[in-house]
Formats: C-alpha cells, sequence, structure tokens
C-alpha cells in the first residue's frame, strides 16, 4: 500500500474508504455498518465521513462498526485515521465547537483524526481557523483542512493567522475530472498538503468506460481498478471511493497494489487528456 505524508511528517494509506450517501436509510444501517467492518478487517485504514452524510447517520454508521472491530480485536484505534466534515454554516467560532462534538459523540470517539470544512460558507475563514485551532489545541481533533477549495481559496487560507497549518485539501478529482491537476495539486505538492481525492471513479461511471476496457484486460485488472490505479499514482493524492457491497471493497483495495509504468500512463493520458488550461473545480 503506498502511503501520503501530512505536513506534520506523518503518513498515512494512499487509499482510504468515503462513506457518502451512508446512514440516510434506517433499512441499509445493519448492511452499511457490516461494509465499514468488512473494509477495516480487509485493511482499510482512512475511514472519511462528514456531519452532512445522512445528517450525522453517516457519523454513527462508522462509530458503530469502529466501536465493533475495536472490540474484536480487527484494529488498534491509533492505527485508523478518522476523518470528518463540518458544515460550512456551521463554521463559526461557536459552531465549529458544538458541531464537532456532536460528531465525535455519533462516531463513539474522543478526537477526530483530521476534521475539515466541507466547503466554503458565509462565516469568515479568520474564525474557522481560530475554532480549529482551538480544538487542535484542546485534542478534539488531530488535525484540520478544508474541502472543495481552489487555488484561490488556498491561498486566502494562507493569508489568515493559522492559516499554514491546514493539512489536506479534499476535492473531486479522477480521470473524469482532472481539472484539479493543472494548479491546485501541483500548489499543494509544493507545500506538502496532501490532496484527498473524492469520488476517485467518477461514481462509479468509470466502471463501464469502454476507453480503459483495453489497457485494463492487458494489465490484469478491471477498468474501475485501473481508474483508481491512476488517482492512486499521482504524487501527494490520496483516494476515498465509497463502497459498500464486498466485491468493490475488495477490488479497490487490490488496485492500491497496482503499479502503472510509463507507457500505460501515456496511454491513459492519450484517452484522457490533462488539462490544458485552469478551470473550475468539480463538485458534488
Amino acid at each position: 500500500m503506498q502511503h501520503v505524508s501530512f505536513p506534520d511528517g506523518t503518513t498515512r494509506p494512499a487509499l482510504g474508504l468515503g462513506t457518502w450517501r451512508m446512514g440516510e436509510s434506517a433499512r441499509a444501517r445493519a448492511a452499511e455498518v457490516a461494509a465499514v467492518r468488512l473494509a477495516l478487517e480487509l485493511g482499510y485504514r482512512v475511514i472519511d465521513s462528514a456531519e452532512m452524510y445522512g445528517e450525522g447517520g453517516a457519523e454513527e454508521v462508522v462509530g458503530r462498526a469502529l466501536a465493533e472491530a475495536l472490540r474484536a480485536g480487527t484494529v488498534r484505534r491509533e492505527d485508523v485515521f478518522v476523518v470528518s466534515k463540518v458544515y460550512p454554516h456551521n463554521a463559526s467560532r461557536r459552531g465549529i465547537p458544538a458541531a464537532c462534538e456532536r460528531s465525535l459523540r455519533r462516531l463513539g470517539l474522543e478526537r477526530i483524526d483530521l476534521y475539515l470544512l466541507h466547503w466554503r460558507g458565509a462565516h469568515p475563514l479568520v474564525e474557522t481557523v481560530e475554532a480549529f485551532e482551538a480544538l487542535r489545541a484542546a485534542g478534539r481533533i488531530g488535525a484540520w483542512g478544508v474541502s472543495n477549495f481552489d487555488t484561490d481559496d488556498m491561498l486566502e487560507l494562507a493569508e489568515v493567522p493559522g492559516g499554514a497549518a491546514c493539512a489536506a485539501n479534499q476535492v473531486y478529482f479522477s480521470l473524469g475530472e482532472r481539472g484539479a491537476g493543472f494548479e491546485l495539486l501541483p500548489w499543494l505538492n509544493a507545500r506538502g498538503i496532501p490532496l484527498m481525492a473524492y469520488c476517485p471513479i467518477d461514481q462509479g461511471r468509470l466502471a463501464g468506460e469502454t476507453r480503459l476496457a483495453p489497457l485494463a484486460a492487458r494489465l490484469g485488472v478491471s477498468p474501475a481498478q485501473l481508474a483508481l490505479a491512476w488517482v492512486l499514482h499521482q504524487p501527494g493524492v490520496m483516494a476515498i471511493p465509497k463502497a459498500v457491497r464486498e466485491a468493490h471493497l475488495r477490488e479497490n483495495f487490490a488496485a492500491a497494489a497496482l503499479r502503472l509504468d510509463e507507457a500505460a500512463l501515456r496511454e491513459i493520458d492519450t484517452l484522457f487528456p490533462p488539462p490544458a488550461r485552469r478551470a473550475p473545480l468539480a463538485m458534488t
């Protein structure tokens, strides 16, 4: 498994599990808990969630699965990197600590390892950073970062007192949405800030991408695995595909072991050309 370095010098696996759209249905809850539990058993050690997902339901799924895995001895708490995100409308000096405590209760944890601002909202960044830093000082979060921030947003954040402590930026990044690779990813790489790629398989669309099929067949993998392996190959990038089905969890995990040579990368660039100019970030 490849690893990604964070600004504090720690490293984490480059492949994690996303939980978007989990926690929305009571009928699906048991299956979703089982999926996260299986992911931990398979070796996933990064779990991403947000208070927005299922209005806290996804965090409850993660919390229950993690608690069961800890009791069973499947994992140790210090080996699992738990990420969650705060709504922009909660990202004020008072709103962030309250939202964080709610997330901690749902997760059943004493600390969120990485806490992100989900996207920019009306509250000034200076307030958000102050609140994040207070939570970090109190030990309620290990680090903080942002999501859906383009280069201009990152430049503005860097000018805010304490803004240089930003530990990650989570954005939509995939073969089908390579825009972040033109300017944002090089900017982050130059500062040692990881890019966390959500929807790295374009919400499953690349699984049926016929353009990838010939190369995938030659490599003995599926188009989805090839697309995910490409994302994982990018320097400083962590991918967090969402999966519930056992086959998808196993397929994604196996993709992390795939190594792409220069010939394969050139072929992929021909099929999915890198961006020639800056464009707005994709968002879901």
